[in-house]
């Protein structure tokens, strides 16, 4: 345990005190901490340093520690408290160490005594602020916030990280050192084999973003496609593009609610990519009904999103706060379970774990590449949002806290699927 003091002060030493104490069982500590002072504790003998914590005030560890909670970490992180230097992912270890952390009774009054002693950090909080959603959870007035809130943000902003056709949702890899671009063309595509797409075909897509699903369909598959989403400058955008593909024809996007859709069997094809994260559980009923309602017989609705391998609440988390307010993610055998309670046969289910753990580093790195034009095109605090979501993201999808699972249904036309045998068709 090696310090090298630079002006050390008392409030200096007794941060390096708290932190020591709080890491000493954090193995192998590959990392180093730096203080407002110059103070550093150094990564043990032999480690590679993969990221340094930088410590900005006498103030941080209060508002850091105080709360011991998920979301206060993230806030002291997204205002600069504390900032990482390195790879961010990395450092997820380190705070999940201090999640985990059962002090003792002495311990915890201990901390708590020591963390008065810090003063109180009076900072403005300026740029990017926790979401303000109004209304009953999942309402569409509500829906609606929760959406903009993520969405509006700047499609410039979004275009720093994610790849030319902006799909913000997971690739689909053939090789870990495979660019995104390539993993994300093959993701659309692979979309399309699963739906089966023909000409002429009617598709919907529920969550369009900035329709790179629909104009890839539509120029390939000679297919007919609506996409809704509740972002008027997504939809903006996304009809922008198609109108420079030549397909306004064939495909367009509309700012709706999925629920204010209208029909009953109006589509031969349903796809849902990264929306039902949003849905909630009590809404899943509706949700699958509406998909069901809109489908022809022997229509497939290929239903892609986020799951948590258990429903749990450990208080408002920071991606609930910041990044997507409102977020849901289900276990997979809850919403495949609902799926058939409305009338739906699950016919396939795949995982993509390791793959959105790709992509999102590749987001990652995309996005800390273009920090100066993210940072002028929104905030500093917008930028720090969503490089440690991203981060985290990545992080918990490698160690499969959460996954991602593509559930291809069918509305079975008198008991007939209309699919062949095999799947043969998506692989070739």
């Amino acid at each position: 345990m090696k310090t090298r003091p630079a002006r050390s002060n008392g409030e200096a030493a007794l941060c390096l005190s708290i932190l020591q104490f709080l890491l000493k069982d954090h193995h192998p500590r590959d990392y180093a901490i730096r203080l407002w002072d110059g103070s550093v504790w150094d990564a043990e003998p032999g480690q590679p340093v993969r990221f340094t914590m930088v410590i900005r005030h006498p103030g941080s560890l209060r508002t850091m520690l105080m709360a011991q909670s998920e979301n206060a970490m993230g806030q002291a992180y997204v205002y600069d408290d504390f900032d990482i230097e390195g790879d961010m992912e990395s450092a997820m270890s380190m705070a999940e160490h201090l999640f985990r952390l059962r002090l003792s009774i002495g311990d915890r009054l201990r901390l708590a005594s020591q963390l008065f002693r810090l003063p109180v950090h009076q900072k403005e909080r300026s740029g990017r602020q926790a979401a303000k959603l109004e209304g009953t959870v999942h309402s569409i007035e509500r829906d609606r916030q929760a959406v903009t809130y993520h969405y509006n943000t700047s499609n410039d902003f979004f275009s720093f990280f994610l790849d030319k056709r902006m799909v913000y949702s997971c690739a689909y890899f053939a090789a870990p050192e495979e660019d995104l671009e390539t993993a994300q063309n093959r993701k659309l595509d692979y979309t399309c084999r699963k739906l089966r797409l023909h000409k002429g075909d009617r598709l919907l897509d529920i969550g369009c973003g900035w329709g790179g699903l629909i104009i890839y369909a539509a120029k390939k598959y000679k297919v007919s496609a609506l996409g809704v989403t509740l972002s008027k400058p997504q939809a903006d955008l996304a009809n922008e593009h198609i109108l420079k593909a030549g397909l306004s024809d064939r495909c367009r996007v509309e700012v709706c609610d999925y629920r204010q859709i209208a029909g009953h069997g109006s589509f031969d094809k349903i796809v849902s990519i990264g929306m039902v994260e949003h849905v909630g559980e009590p809404k899943l009923p509706e949700y699958f009904r509406q998909a069901w309602r809109l489908l022809k017989p022997g229509g497939v609705f290929l239903n892609h999103g986020i799951a948590h391998p258990h429903l749990e609440t450990r208080g408002q988390s920071f991606s609930q706060a910041y990044i997507f307010p409102d977020g849901e993610p289900v276990p997979i055998h809850v919403s495949t379970r609902i799926a058939e309670d409305v009338g739906f046969e699950v016919r396939d289910v795949e995982s993509l774990r390791e793959h959105y753990m790709l992509t999102a580093r590749h987001w990652v790195r995309r996005l800390e590449a273009h920090h100066a034009e993210a940072v002028h095109a929104t905030d500093e605090a917008t930028y720090r949002a969503w490089r440690l979501y991203m981060s985290a993201a990545a992080s918990q999808f490698a160690a499969g806290k959460y996954n991602i699972y593509q559930s291809l249904l069918v509305k079975p036309d008198h008991g007939k699927s209309g699919l062949p045998l095999t799947r043969a068709d998506w692989y070739s």
